[in-house]
């Protein structure tokens, strides 16, 4: 069974810091892309970024900003937000690919390109 669970999601000042986890299982974690994708409320879903074999890609919206990483022995993808501003709360969920072996840099995939979703962890900024 796939499983996709994402956690560190919570409250955080303007200009603040979180750092996101998904923790994979189920699946082939080395040859997939996983990406974390944000839908605000009231708004359209948006690949913030993704990553496959090491290749990283972000959306205009966090470059500079939001880094992912993942570590292949545990099989969970980070996502580290710094400098959090009030556009960028939103559920965050966690979203794999499957069967990619070739690697993907700075081509975000497109929302319905993802096999698997997590749950979603929420993310508040407040003024």
């Amino acid at each position: 069974e796939v499983q996709l669970v994402e956690s560190g999601g919570g409250l955080v000042q303007t200009g603040g810091s979180l750092k996101l986890s998904c923790k994979a299982s189920g699946f082939n974690f080395e040859d997939s892309v996983v990406g974390w994708v944000r839908l605000a409320s009231g708004g359209e879903e948006e690949v913030v970024a993704s990553i496959n074999h090491g290749a990283t890609a972000y959306a205009d919206s966090v470059t500079g900003r939001f880094t992912i990483s993942s570590d292949n022995v545990t099989k969970t993808v980070y996502l580290e937000m710094t400098s959090l501003k009030p556009e960028d709360p939103a559920i965050y969920y966690c979203a794999a690919r499957e069967h990619v072996t070739s690697v993907i840099k700075d081509v975000l995939p497109f929302y319905d390109e993802f096999d698997h979703w997590g749950q979603g962890t929420p993310v508040t900024v407040s003024s």
